[in-house]
Protein backbone atom coordinates (compact mmCIF):
# COMPACT_ATOMS: atom_id res chain seq x y z
CA UNK A 1 0.00 0.00 0.00
CA UNK A 2 1.86 3.06 -1.36
CA UNK A 3 1.20 6.70 0.13
CA UNK A 4 2.84 9.81 -1.20
CA UNK A 5 2.72 13.62 -0.29
CA UNK A 6 2.92 15.89 -2.57
CA UNK A 7 2.93 19.94 -2.18
CA UNK A 8 2.58 20.85 -5.77
CA UNK A 9 2.14 24.65 -5.92
CA UNK A 10 -0.54 25.34 -8.14
CA UNK A 11 1.22 22.66 -10.90
CA UNK A 12 3.74 25.14 -11.57
CA UNK A 13 7.12 23.94 -11.91
CA UNK A 14 10.86 24.62 -11.26
CA UNK A 15 10.98 25.95 -14.65
CA UNK A 16 8.07 28.07 -14.18
CA UNK A 17 5.87 25.74 -16.52
CA UNK A 18 2.18 24.72 -15.33
CA UNK A 19 1.81 20.87 -16.16
CA UNK A 20 -0.22 18.51 -14.28
CA UNK A 21 0.25 15.82 -16.25
CA UNK A 22 4.21 16.28 -15.11
CA UNK A 23 2.82 16.18 -11.62
CA UNK A 24 0.87 12.61 -12.22
CA UNK A 25 2.98 10.90 -13.99
CA UNK A 26 5.41 11.69 -10.29
CA UNK A 27 3.34 10.15 -8.44
CA UNK A 28 2.36 7.22 -10.69
CA UNK A 29 1.67 3.86 -8.86
CA UNK A 30 0.33 5.56 -5.51
CA UNK A 31 -2.47 4.21 -4.11
CA UNK A 32 -3.51 7.34 -1.58
CA UNK A 33 -2.67 10.67 -2.50
CA UNK A 34 -2.35 13.84 -0.36
CA UNK A 35 -1.60 17.25 -2.13
CA UNK A 36 -1.75 20.67 -1.31
CA UNK A 37 -1.97 23.89 -3.29
CA UNK A 38 -4.84 22.85 -4.92
CA UNK A 39 -6.49 26.06 -6.52
CA UNK A 40 -9.29 27.28 -9.14
CA UNK A 41 -9.75 30.49 -10.61
CA UNK A 42 -5.96 31.20 -9.54
CA UNK A 43 -4.36 33.88 -11.86
CA UNK A 44 -0.58 32.32 -11.29
CA UNK A 45 -2.03 29.31 -13.47
CA UNK A 46 -4.70 30.69 -15.66
CA UNK A 47 -7.38 30.53 -13.46
CA UNK A 48 -7.78 26.73 -14.44
CA UNK A 49 -9.68 24.80 -12.01
CA UNK A 50 -6.87 22.50 -11.24
CA UNK A 51 -9.64 20.10 -9.07
CA UNK A 52 -11.43 18.98 -11.85
CA UNK A 53 -8.11 18.54 -14.23
CA UNK A 54 -6.35 16.50 -11.61
CA UNK A 55 -10.07 14.29 -11.20
CA UNK A 56 -9.75 13.60 -14.90
CA UNK A 57 -5.85 12.38 -14.95
CA UNK A 58 -6.20 10.19 -11.81
CA UNK A 59 -9.44 8.80 -13.24
CA UNK A 60 -9.33 5.65 -11.45
CA UNK A 61 -8.75 7.20 -7.74
CA UNK A 62 -11.62 8.53 -5.62
CA UNK A 63 -11.07 11.94 -4.87
CA UNK A 64 -12.35 14.38 -2.18
CA UNK A 65 -10.97 18.83 -1.98
CA UNK A 66 -11.91 21.06 0.75
CA UNK A 67 -10.71 24.59 0.13
CA UNK A 68 -9.68 26.24 3.69
CA UNK A 69 -9.16 29.58 1.83
CA UNK A 70 -12.24 30.69 -0.30
CA UNK A 71 -12.30 34.25 -1.91
CA UNK A 72 -14.67 36.26 -4.55
CA UNK A 73 -12.27 36.06 -7.99
CA UNK A 74 -14.45 37.80 -9.94
CA UNK A 75 -18.42 36.86 -9.30
CA UNK A 76 -20.97 39.10 -11.21
CA UNK A 77 -24.42 38.99 -13.26
CA UNK A 78 -23.63 37.67 -16.94
CA UNK A 79 -26.81 37.43 -19.04
CA UNK A 80 -29.39 38.52 -16.12
CA UNK A 81 -27.98 35.92 -13.58
CA UNK A 82 -24.99 35.37 -10.94
CA UNK A 83 -21.93 33.63 -12.19
CA UNK A 84 -19.90 32.58 -8.92
CA UNK A 85 -15.98 32.90 -9.52
CA UNK A 86 -14.15 31.93 -6.45
CA UNK A 87 -11.08 31.77 -5.91
CA UNK A 88 -9.97 28.35 -3.90
CA UNK A 89 -6.57 27.21 -2.15
CA UNK A 90 -6.64 24.04 -0.57
CA UNK A 91 -5.60 20.08 0.02
CA UNK A 92 -7.22 16.81 -2.02
CA UNK A 93 -6.69 13.56 -1.17
CA UNK A 94 -7.15 10.66 -3.60
CA UNK A 95 -7.34 7.29 -2.94
CA UNK A 96 -8.06 4.03 -4.91
CA UNK A 97 -10.54 2.69 -1.93
CA UNK A 98 -13.99 4.67 -1.30
CA UNK A 99 -13.65 7.55 0.93
CA UNK A 100 -16.34 6.77 3.48
CA UNK A 101 -16.33 10.63 5.07
CA UNK A 102 -14.50 13.56 5.14
CA UNK A 103 -14.52 17.32 6.53
CA UNK A 104 -12.09 19.90 6.56
CA UNK A 105 -10.83 21.01 9.74
CA UNK A 106 -9.70 24.88 9.55
CA UNK A 107 -5.98 25.63 11.70
CA UNK A 108 -5.60 28.30 14.05
CA UNK A 109 -4.50 31.58 12.38
CA UNK A 110 -3.73 35.30 13.72
CA UNK A 111 -4.00 38.29 11.33
CA UNK A 112 -0.65 39.38 9.41
CA UNK A 113 -0.47 43.04 9.04
CA UNK A 114 2.82 42.63 6.13
CA UNK A 115 3.03 38.58 5.40
CA UNK A 116 0.68 36.98 3.76
CA UNK A 117 -1.51 34.85 6.00
CA UNK A 118 -3.84 32.89 4.85
CA UNK A 119 -6.51 30.19 6.16
CA UNK A 120 -4.79 26.90 6.32
CA UNK A 121 -6.47 23.45 6.71
CA UNK A 122 -6.00 19.61 6.73
CA UNK A 123 -8.76 17.71 4.63
CA UNK A 124 -9.73 14.80 6.47
CA UNK A 125 -10.61 11.51 4.53
CA UNK A 126 -11.64 7.83 5.95
CA UNK A 127 -10.78 5.59 3.64
CA UNK A 128 -11.81 1.82 3.26
CA UNK A 129 -8.37 -0.22 2.68
CA UNK A 130 -8.24 -3.73 2.16
CA UNK A 131 -6.52 -3.76 5.86
CA UNK A 132 -10.01 -1.86 7.28
CA UNK A 133 -10.43 1.79 7.52
CA UNK A 134 -7.66 4.07 8.14
CA UNK A 135 -7.72 7.91 8.35
CA UNK A 136 -5.69 9.95 6.40
CA UNK A 137 -5.17 14.04 6.35
CA UNK A 138 -3.57 15.96 3.50
CA UNK A 139 -1.94 19.12 5.45
CA UNK A 140 -0.28 22.50 4.68
CA UNK A 141 0.91 24.76 7.97
CA UNK A 142 1.65 28.28 7.96
CA UNK A 143 4.89 29.32 6.32
CA UNK A 144 6.28 32.56 8.08
CA UNK A 145 5.90 31.81 11.87
CA UNK A 146 6.93 29.39 14.31
CA UNK A 147 4.50 30.04 17.11
CA UNK A 148 1.09 29.66 14.77
CA UNK A 149 2.53 26.26 13.25
CA UNK A 150 2.85 24.91 16.91
CA UNK A 151 -0.49 26.32 17.44
CA UNK A 152 -1.85 24.44 14.36
CA UNK A 153 0.05 21.37 15.34
CA UNK A 154 -1.00 21.24 18.63
CA UNK A 155 -4.56 21.60 17.49
CA UNK A 156 -4.24 19.23 14.93
CA UNK A 157 -3.26 16.51 16.66
CA UNK A 158 -5.70 17.01 19.22
CA UNK A 159 -8.33 16.55 16.06
CA UNK A 160 -6.77 13.19 15.36
CA UNK A 161 -5.89 11.75 18.93
CA UNK A 162 -9.76 12.47 19.94
CA UNK A 163 -11.59 11.57 16.79
CA UNK A 164 -13.09 8.58 18.66
CA UNK A 165 -14.70 11.35 20.86
CA UNK A 166 -15.56 14.16 18.33
CA UNK A 167 -17.16 12.01 16.18
CA UNK A 168 -15.45 12.84 12.68
CA UNK A 169 -18.13 14.35 10.34
CA UNK A 170 -21.02 12.63 11.50
CA UNK A 171 -22.65 10.48 14.30
CA UNK A 172 -26.12 8.95 15.15
CA UNK A 173 -26.37 8.89 10.75
CA UNK A 174 -29.03 6.53 10.56
CA UNK A 175 -31.01 10.09 11.20
CA UNK A 176 -30.11 10.51 7.93
CA UNK A 177 -30.51 7.41 6.11
CA UNK A 178 -27.22 6.90 5.18
CA UNK A 179 -24.65 4.11 6.64
CA UNK A 180 -23.00 5.29 9.94
CA UNK A 181 -19.00 5.49 9.06
CA UNK A 182 -16.42 3.73 11.04
CA UNK A 183 -14.32 5.42 13.51
CA UNK A 184 -10.93 4.26 13.25
CA UNK A 185 -7.96 4.95 15.19
CA UNK A 186 -5.15 4.88 13.20
CA UNK A 187 -4.35 8.03 10.96
CA UNK A 188 -1.53 9.33 8.74
CA UNK A 189 -0.64 13.11 8.69
CA UNK A 190 0.85 13.86 5.07
CA UNK A 191 1.65 17.38 4.14
CA UNK A 192 3.73 20.21 3.75
CA UNK A 193 4.49 21.19 7.30
CA UNK A 194 6.80 23.75 6.50
CA UNK A 195 9.31 23.45 9.32
CA UNK A 196 13.08 21.27 9.47
CA UNK A 197 13.85 18.70 11.23
CA UNK A 198 14.55 19.02 14.72
CA UNK A 199 12.77 22.31 15.20
CA UNK A 200 10.47 23.33 18.14
CA UNK A 201 7.17 22.52 15.94
CA UNK A 202 8.87 18.89 14.87
CA UNK A 203 9.56 18.39 18.62
CA UNK A 204 5.84 19.36 18.80
CA UNK A 205 4.44 16.84 16.93
CA UNK A 206 6.93 13.79 16.89
CA UNK A 207 8.36 14.51 20.84
CA UNK A 208 11.73 15.78 21.85
CA UNK A 209 14.85 13.42 22.28
CA UNK A 210 16.06 12.06 25.38
CA UNK A 211 19.50 12.10 26.23
CA UNK A 212 19.69 8.63 27.30
CA UNK A 213 16.64 7.09 25.78
CA UNK A 214 16.61 9.15 22.51
CA UNK A 215 12.85 9.88 20.55
CA UNK A 216 10.84 6.84 22.03
CA UNK A 217 7.31 5.72 20.00
CA UNK A 218 4.56 7.13 22.19
CA UNK A 219 0.52 7.14 21.73
CA UNK A 220 0.79 11.15 21.89
CA UNK A 221 3.40 11.59 19.25
CA UNK A 222 3.22 10.29 15.67
CA UNK A 223 5.83 8.86 13.91
CA UNK A 224 7.88 10.51 11.03
CA UNK A 225 7.70 7.93 8.44
CA UNK A 226 11.31 8.71 7.18
CA UNK A 227 13.39 9.86 9.98
CA UNK A 228 11.62 6.38 11.54
CA UNK A 229 13.61 3.86 9.10
CA UNK A 230 16.72 5.93 9.08
CA UNK A 231 16.42 7.74 5.40
CA UNK A 232 16.51 11.24 6.04
CA UNK A 233 20.32 12.51 6.02
CA UNK A 234 21.62 15.63 6.67
CA UNK A 235 21.47 16.30 2.84
CA UNK A 236 18.01 15.05 2.64
CA UNK A 237 15.87 17.99 0.95
CA UNK A 238 11.70 17.99 -0.29
CA UNK A 239 11.43 21.53 -1.58
CA UNK A 240 13.73 24.02 -3.65
CA UNK A 241 13.84 27.48 -3.98
CA UNK A 242 12.43 28.27 -7.07
CA UNK A 243 13.99 31.51 -6.95
CA UNK A 244 17.93 30.94 -7.51
CA UNK A 245 17.17 26.78 -6.93
CA UNK A 246 20.00 27.10 -4.21
CA UNK A 247 18.25 26.58 -0.84
CA UNK A 248 17.05 23.19 -0.07
CA UNK A 249 15.09 22.45 2.97
CA UNK A 250 13.39 19.55 4.10
CA UNK A 251 9.82 20.57 4.62
CA UNK A 252 7.49 17.65 3.60
CA UNK A 253 6.43 15.04 6.36
CA UNK A 254 4.46 11.89 6.72
CA UNK A 255 3.39 11.14 10.22
CA UNK A 256 2.13 7.69 11.50
CA UNK A 257 0.02 7.17 14.72
CA UNK A 258 2.03 4.33 16.45
CA UNK A 259 -0.60 1.77 15.13
CA UNK A 260 1.20 1.91 11.64
CA UNK A 261 4.62 1.65 12.42
CA UNK A 262 4.91 -2.30 12.70
CA UNK A 263 3.60 -2.01 8.62
CA UNK A 264 6.28 0.26 7.62
CA UNK A 265 8.00 -1.14 5.08
CA UNK A 266 9.40 1.53 3.12
CA UNK A 267 9.76 5.75 2.62
CA UNK A 268 11.63 7.86 0.38
CA UNK A 269 11.63 11.12 -0.70
CA UNK A 270 11.86 11.75 -4.91
CA UNK A 271 14.46 14.20 -5.23
CA UNK A 272 14.17 14.03 -9.20
CA UNK A 273 10.81 15.27 -9.62
CA UNK A 274 10.26 19.09 -10.83
CA UNK A 275 7.03 19.72 -11.03
CA UNK A 276 6.54 21.90 -8.09
CA UNK A 277 9.06 23.57 -5.69
CA UNK A 278 8.43 21.03 -3.26
CA UNK A 279 9.43 17.23 -3.31
CA UNK A 280 6.83 13.74 -3.17
CA UNK A 281 7.42 12.48 0.09
CA UNK A 282 7.02 8.56 -0.15
CA UNK A 283 6.00 5.40 2.38
CA UNK A 284 4.58 2.06 1.94
CA UNK A 285 2.75 -0.06 4.15
CA UNK A 286 2.64 -4.15 4.04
Amino acid sequence: MKFVSYNVQYGIGLDDRFDLPRIVSSIHGADIIALQEVTRNFHRNGNVDMVAELQTLLANHYSVYWPACDLDAGSAIEKGRVVNRRFQFGNMIFSRWPILSTRLIPLPRTRTLDKLNLQRGATEAVIATPKGPIRVYSVHLDHVHRDERIAQIRYLKDRAQLYGFEGGAISGAHEFGVAEPPVPEDYVLMGDFNMVPESPEYCEMVGGIDALYGRQIRATHPVDAVAGLGKRHAASFSWINPKDHADRLFLDYCFLSHGLVERLTDAWVDETAFGSDHMPVWFELS
